[in-house]
């Protein structure tokens, strides 16, 4: 189950860090210094910074990389089924970039997050078949 496994603020810098991942809720410890130590000691952890205050200015926005100058321009995410996940955001009404049946490549879609930041989905028998 994909859980919050810590959230960590930094007042004097006007900033929070969310780690979360795929664990068991029994298994994150309660007190917080053991906790701390078993979030970095995970085999995946994502780790999402929030700036205090951006969500209040509009004309705040990050550079998202898919455009000039182009730099890193998506994360991705591996699923156990690539078809039952985009069936699911389709659902959703999540955003798609690129559909399975889009381009040359039929095994991997990209939808956006909210804020239009690239995601890929593509399933992970099919990395490791590749390499």
């Amino acid at each position: 189950m994909r859980r919050l496994l810590q959230k960590l603020d930094f007042p004097e810098m006007k900033f929070s860090l969310f780690f979360m991942g795929f664990e068991k809720a029994e298994d994150i410890p309660a007190e917080r210094a053991k906790r701390t130590e078993w979030t970095f000691g995970r085999k995946a952890t994502l780790e999402l910074t929030h700036n205090w205050g951006t969500e209040n200015d509009p004309e705040f926005k990050y550079h998202n990389g898919n455009s000039e100058p182009r730099g890193f321009g998506h994360i991705g995410v591996m699923v156990p089924n690539v078809e039952e996940a985009c069936k699911r955001f389709e659902d959703l009404g999540v955003k798609f970039v690129k559909r399975l049946q889009d381009g040359k490549m039929k095994n991997i879609a990209f939808i956006q997050d909210p804020d239009g930041y690239w995601i890929e989905i593509l399933n992970n028998k099919n990395v490791t078949g590749s390499c």
